[in-house]
């Protein structure tokens, strides 16, 4: 039997542990905002919000010239004379693939606030907290119960990949807000047939588009969500009613098709067109920018990745070397898979047709649409975690309404303690990393760093590298450098000339021209970080 809000043997601990997650959950997403590394990804968010491009910024550094670290962060301040066509063109030329609303969000609060770390992550914390009240709406629409829309906003608030996400100066923070508002709105204007709800519900679907491209992940589910519910939902109906037109089932069918939820989707595409038309004049260079995801991987890599992402709602260590050799850390995220099974089979066995569709089409469809072209033509779209962000919300809902069940019996609360448990003590630990697995390129950052801030006149060597991926990484690693750390940032013909005989000499990230070219001048290597960091010894 559901549990009944108003029972008040659970409603004062379940206010007080809302008001004590919630109050843990903005705690978490606003401590230590700089101490992480300002990564690659986040790197290229300032310097787009700021109107730079590298077309301009590359030719200007690489240029045989030794600089202090620090310089570099000027491409992180609004550049001169630059207005919001700057954000744009930015945008539209090199990285299509990027929408622009959180970047002239960004913009705006760039103006206001200023460059610095703290001030950049800031806005997506901000725009995180959004997602708890919105969350709870969701959930009282959907399952009818205030206990299953607190626990979903408890487990929301503390869930370690969304404070990660928070704290990261990118869109996901915004694409979890619009892809809950969406939501919402949508069993709104399919339970209330109005075309005002039908009209915000394209709008913010449309603001959906214009934060990410993988909004449009969230737009599919919501599609098959309501013609597989229309279709089963008035199936039987059909099969038992009078047919007097003499139509066939299926003509009987799409008749009961939802026309507004058609009519909403022509206007979502009519907004978002200006930037599809973007997108296809620029669909080259957008092959060419997510080329990274096409690259062939392991089926064990996949299995590891989609295991850590999904567990990562409710726990998280750093998972940068996980592997299933390591059977403890797999084993332990296995239970959290489990639990998030049952809460989806409970989802499935008790609740009314629509509710248990939405969940499935929510989680299922995104991941789907990810895992086909990864396991056919080769890829790792589905081993990104924030790819995944779509599933995210249903599945807080499925294990709140799991609980939610059954919360009068003390083995459930045991588990509800066990997540909260999971989830505070890996926000703790992320809290104080200096890095985390979700750094990608620039993980190793912190730790170059501190070896260069060890030596007294170090002078590190680079170029733009293979994969031309040096610029924002160097960036990112400026943050960390002390002022005797000078860079020497070496063009196609590198002149290593320049390097004075009394410096320490270090190599980020070398192109195999620079090996090469060091390499010529009968000068040792020796790894001091994989291949990020080498130590350069002349004979």
């Amino acid at each position: 039997m559901t549990l009944k809000f108003n029972h008040k043997v659970f409603f004062q601990p379940l206010i007080i542990l809302l008001i004590i997650a919630i109050t843990l959950g903005i705690g978490f997403r606003f401590f230590h905002l700089d101490k992480k590394v300002y990564w690659y990804d986040e790197v290229h968010t300032s310097l787009r919000v700021a109107g730079f491009s590298r077309g301009y910024i590359d030719p200007e550094l690489y240029q045989n010239q030794i600089i202090p670290a620090q310089q570099l962060q000027k491409y992180q301040q609004i550049k001169p004379q630059s207005t919001f066509a700057g954000t744009l063109k930015s945008l539209a030329f090199e990285n299509p693939h990027h929408p622009p609303l959180y970047y002239l969000i960004g913009r705006l609060w760039m103006q206001k606030f200023g460059s610095s770390i703290t001030a950049s992550r800031s806005l997506p914390a901000l725009i995180s907290l959004l997602s708890l009240p919105l969350i709870y709406i969701l959930g009282r629409q959907l399952f009818n119960s205030h206990l299953t829309a607190l626990l979903a906003t408890i487990f929301l608030a503390l869930s370690p990949v969304e404070i990660l996400f928070a704290q990261t100066a990118r869109q996901y923070s915004l694409v979890t807000v619009l892809t809950i508002a969406s939501s919402i709105l949508l069993w709104q204007a399919l339970d209330s047939r109005s075309w005002k709800k039908w009209g915000l519900y394209s709008i913010v679907s449309a603001l959906g588009l214009y934060t990410h491209l993988f909004f449009s992940l969230t737009l599919i589910s919501h599609g098959i969500f309501v013609i597989s519910n229309c279709f089963l939902s008035n199936y039987t109906k059909i099969n038992s009613s009078k047919n007097k037109a003499n139509l066939s089932k299926f003509q009987l069918l799409i008749k009961t098709l939802p026309l507004d939820f058609f009519r909403a989707s022509v206007v979502i595409i009519i907004l978002y067109l200006p930037w599809i038309i973007i997108v296809i004049n620029n669909l080259q260079r957008v092959y060419d920018r997510t080329n990274w995801v096409r690259e062939s991987v392991s089926f064990n890599f996949l299995v590891e990745n989609w295991v850590l992402s999904f567990s990562s709602l409710f726990i998280d260590v750093n998972f940068r070397d996980f592997s299933f050799d390591n059977n403890g850390i797999y084993l332990l995220r296995l239970l959290f898979l489990i639990i998030i099974t049952c809460g989806i089979y409970k989802v499935c066995r008790s609740c009314n047709l629509s509710t248990k569709l939405f969940i499935l089409t929510s989680i299922f469809i995104p991941f789907m649409i990810l895992v086909i072209p990864d396991l056919v033509s080769g890829g790792r779209h589905s081993a990104v975690t924030r790819y995944l962000i779509s599933c995210f919300p249903a599945i807080y809902l499925s294990v709140a309404y799991l609980l939610g069940r059954y919360l009068s019996q003390k083995y459930w609360r045991v588990v509800l303690a066990i997540l909260l448990t999971a989830s505070i003590a890996s926000c703790t630990l992320s809290a104080f990393s200096d890095t985390w697995w979700n750094k990608g390129l620039s993980y190793s950052n912190a730790e170059i760093a501190k070896k260069l801030n060890a030596r007294d006149t170090p002078i590190l060597l680079s170029d733009i590298g293979d994969n031309y991926t040096n610029t924002g990484d160097l960036i990112s690693l400026s943050y960390l450098l002390d002022d005797q750390v000078r860079l020497l940032l070496l063009s196609r013909s590198p002149n290593l000339e320049m390097v004075a005989d009394e410096s320490e000499i270090f190599v980020f990230r070398p192109s195999e021209r620079l090996e090469e070219a060091i390499k010529g001048k009968q000068w040792e290597f020796q790894s001091l970080v994989g291949r990020k960091l080498l130590r350069v010894t002349k004979k």
